[in-house]
C-alpha cells in the first residue's frame, strides 16, 4: 500500500517547553504535559508512486508557502526509514486555523507521520513515531499519544520522546478555545525558540519545571481541578514573562487576548470556575468543567474583541481513515 489518510487532534501545552537544546534534532530545554483536544484536527492523506516526478505538498488548497519545505524535509526522513527515493503527494486541511497559536503544526505533523509510515508499510512502535515527529514539530512529539501526555526531558535524540500518563477518558476536562485573530502569528515559535535564552526570567522558570511537572501530574491523578487550574495558569503567566522579556521580546498577545484574560477572572470571582492557559499565539485556552462549559462559552460569545469559539475537550491519539483526500 503506497497511500494512507490519518486524523490528528492538537494539543495544549499545560506545562510548556522553551527553547532548545538542539535546534536540528529539536531537542527541548525542559520536559512537557500537554492534553489532546478533541476536534481541532489535521487530516493529511500521503502517497508514494513512481508517478511523481516530484514531491507536491498541497496544505489548505494551497500549494506554496513556507510549510512545503518543512513537509518535503520530514518526506525524506520517512523515505530514509524504508531506503526508497518515491516521491509523494501530500494533501492536508485542518478543521481549525493555522500558524495562530494552536498548535496546528502539532497535529498537522503528527498526521503527516503517521499517513506516512502507513504508506511505506513502515512499522514503528509509539515511541519511535513519537520521535520522528519530534524532527518536524517538537508539539507532534506529543500529539502522537492521546490523552494526558507528558514529553520526557531527554537530552539525546531517543530519550525525548512523548508518552501517555492519562488516558483521554481518564477526566473530563472541558477546552472552551477563544479565537480572537485568525492571522499568522508574526514570529513563529521556531524563531522564538532562539530567544529563549536571552530572557533574564529563562534560568529561573528552568530551575521550577521539573517539580510544576510532578505537581500537575499529581493532580490530574487526583482529579484536583482547583489546583490543575491554578497551576496551569500560573505556568501560562511565567511563561509569556520570558517571551516578553526576551531579546528582542515577544509579544504575543493582542487586545482580545487581554480582554479574555479579564472575562476569566470575572468568571471565577462569580463561582465559575475555569482558567485560561496561552501558547505562543493571542488565543486563549479556557479550561473548565463539563457543569460551568456553556456559562464560560456564553460569556466569551458576549465579549466585542472574540471572533469565534470552539468547544472541546480531551481527546484521543491520531486515528486512520477509509476515506482519503484525492
Amino acid at each position: 500500500m503506497n497511500k494512507a489518510t490519518y486524523r490528528a487532534s492538537s494539543d495544549i501545552a499545560l506545562v510548556k517547553y522553551w527553547g532548545k537544546k538542539d535546534e536540528e534534532l529539536r531537542l527541548p530545554e525542559n520536559g512537557s504535559v500537554s492534553m489532546n483536544l478533541e476536534g481541532l484536527n489535521t487530516t493529511t492523506t500521503v502517497e508514494f508512486d513512481k508517478k511523481y516526478l516530484e514531491d507536491e505538498v498541497v496544505i489548505e488548497g494551497k500549494k506554496d508557502g513556507v510549510e512545503v519545505d518543512r513537509v518535503i524535509e520530514h518526506l525524506d526522513r520517512i523515505r530514509a526509514l524504508r531506503e526508497t527515493n518515491l516521491k509523494a503527494k501530500v494533501v492536508s486541511k485542518n478543521t481549525f486555523p493555522k500558524g495562530t497559536g494552536l498548535s496546528s503544526s502539532g497535529s498537522g505533523f503528527t498526521a503527516l507521520t503517521m499517513a506516512g509510515v502507513k504508506a511505506l508499510d513502515l512499522s514503528l512502535t509509539e515511541k519511535e513515531l513519537s520521535i520522528l515527529a519530534r524532527q518536524g514539530s517538537g508539539t507532534a512529539c506529543r500529539c502522537v499519544c492521546g490523552g494526558f501526555v507528558e514529553w520526557k526531558n531527554g537530552d539525546k535524540p531517543e530519550t525525548s520522546y512523548s508518552e501517555t500518563i492519562f488516558p483521554a477518558d481518564y477526566w473530563d476536562i472541558r477546552d472552551v478555545v477563544v479565537v480572537v485573530d485568525e492571522g499568522m502569528k508574526k514570529i513563529s515559535s521556531t524563531q522564538g525558540h532562539t530567544t529563549a535564552q536571552s530572557s533574564i526570567l529563562f534560568k529561573e522558570r528552568q530551575k521550577k519545571i521539573g517539580k510544576k511537572i510532578e505537581d500537575l501530574k499529581e493532580y490530574i491523578k487526583n482529579k484536583d481541578f482547583s489546583g490543575f487550574g491554578e497551576l496551569v495558569e500560573r505556568e501560562a503567566l511565567e511563561f509569556h514573562s520570558v517571551l516578553l522579556t526576551s531579546e528582542p521580546p515577544l509579544v504575543a498577545w493582542y487586545p482580545g487576548t487581554v480582554e479574555v484574560i479579564h472575562a476569566v477572572h470575572e468568571l471565577r470571582n462569580s463561582g465559575v470556575e475555569c482558567y485560561f492557559t496561552i501558547n505562543t499565539g493571542f488565543n486563549v485556552h479556557v479550561l473548565t468543567l463539563p457543569n460551568y462549559e456553556k456559562r464560560v462559552k456564553d460569556k466569551m460569545e458576549e465579549l466585542s474583541l472574540v471572533k469565534k469559539v470552539i468547544q472541546t475537550k480531551v481527546g484521543d491519539g491520531p486515528k486512520e481513515l477509509s476515506e482519503h483526500l484525492f
